[in-house]
């Protein structure tokens, strides 16, 4: 079957068709690819700022068919629709039982022997799903079922960027109605943080990006107010009289927009980190400031949710029309132009690539 691959970290990725999948095992099911997001984490792992095993199928923000079940697998059953969890919960864990399955590794642990090959070589899945291929075979529980008459497109964004920017706003923070938010990026993850924002009745909501682009965007999607980082002091001091946001998110991933955020955020505000940063790349908060300031520091994974219930809720709100999932889809591609899909994502010209199988 034909699929992306990457060879090497930071250098371009190429389309092949000798990737060869095998037959799920006990536990799994074969899925058949129908649409798949290009997130910017995709391009960390192909640039070396996540760490990945290679040859690596990037992808996992995707959603298909269930076309072959594993032995004793009694499903999904085939045909049915579904969204890919790149953490699937076990449901049984000390996480998946204390309301956390996002923070969930019993399944992941679990997983069966290697899926792909590529000729006599062994290939990886990014995040155990690898979307950037015509199928996959994944664990069962990764495979959560939709309603058959919500369009692919419109389902894979909620596999991963919808999930982890609303969720970073309603469940890792629980913000409140009439709460100032600060959104630091506003790529695919950071959008969904403003719709997020909005969804939960926020005021001001003040999006901050080095591309004016961007925030031309953030507007259409819930900005209140924007800026670029150079005029985000002022921000502070017009849209909270100089005290920080109730809530700040930083969408980046990196140290000095962590400290941003941090630095912007009032005293006994929260901080939420949604970007996927890089092990080397350190954080400093003096212990002073920590105790004094009396701010919360909050990691997010994955919108820190149960995608077990959130996918169908994301779902239902965008049937009603509160959240745009149709317009955050820039550019449908095939598996030929992830390479450029990750050029166009790094300028800031796209919110989601979406290749379309």
């Amino acid at each position: 079957m034909r699929g992306v691959i990457l060879r090497e970290v930071g250098k371009p990725v190429e389309v092949s068709d000798r990737l060869t999948l095998r037959r799920p095992g006990p536990g799994e099911v074969r899925v058949r690819l129908r649409a798949a997001g290009v997130c910017h984490s995709d391009l960390s792992m192909c640039d070396g700022t996540l760490p990945a095993p290679r040859p690596l199928v990037p992808g996992h923000e995707g959603a298909g068919e269930v076309v072959e079940l594993g032995p004793g697998v009694a499903g999904p059953p085939v045909g049915t629709h579904v969204i890919l969890s790149w953490i699937p919960p076990c449901g049984s864990c000390y996480f998946c039982l204390g309301g956390q399955p996002n923070l969930c590794v019993t399944a992941r642990a679990a997983a069966g022997p290697p899926t792909l090959s590529l000729g006599d070589e062994q290939a990886h899945a990014a995040l155990g799903v690898g979307c950037f291929a015509e199928e996959t075979v994944v664990d069962a529980r990764a495979a959560i079922p939709i309603p058959d008459d919500v369009p692919f497109d419109v389902a894979a964004v909620v596999g991963c960027g919808v999930l982890t920017g609303v969720g970073a706003v309603v469940n890792t923070a629980g913000v409140r109605p009439g709460s100032s938010v600060l959104v630091i990026g506003c790529g695919g993850v950071g959008i969904n943080v403003i719709q997020g924002a909005k969804l939960a009745a926020a005021a001001p909501v003040l999006a901050v990006d080095r591309l004016p682009g961007k925030l031309e965007i953030a507007r259409r999607f819930g900005a209140t107010h924007t800026t670029t980082p150079d005029g985000l002091a002022d921000a502070v001091n017009e849209l909270t009289e100089g005290r920080g946001f109730d809530y700040a998110f930083e969408v980046v991933g990196r140290s000095a927009t962590i400290k941003q955020a941090w630095q912007a955020t009032r005293r006994g505000g929260t901080t939420v980190v949604v970007g996927a940063g890089s092990l080397e790349d350190q954080v400093s908060f003096s212990a002073a400031e920590l105790f004094a300031t009396e701010r919360r520091l909050l990691g997010c994974l994955y919108g820190s949710g149960d995608v077990r219930t959130d996918f169908g809720r994301l779902l239902r709100l965008w049937r009603a029309g509160r959240l745009d999932l149709d317009g955050l889809i820039s550019r449908r591609i095939t598996l030929d132009d992830v390479g450029d899909a990750f050029t166009a994502m790094a300028s800031g010209e796209v919110i989601r690539s979406l290749v379309i199988f």
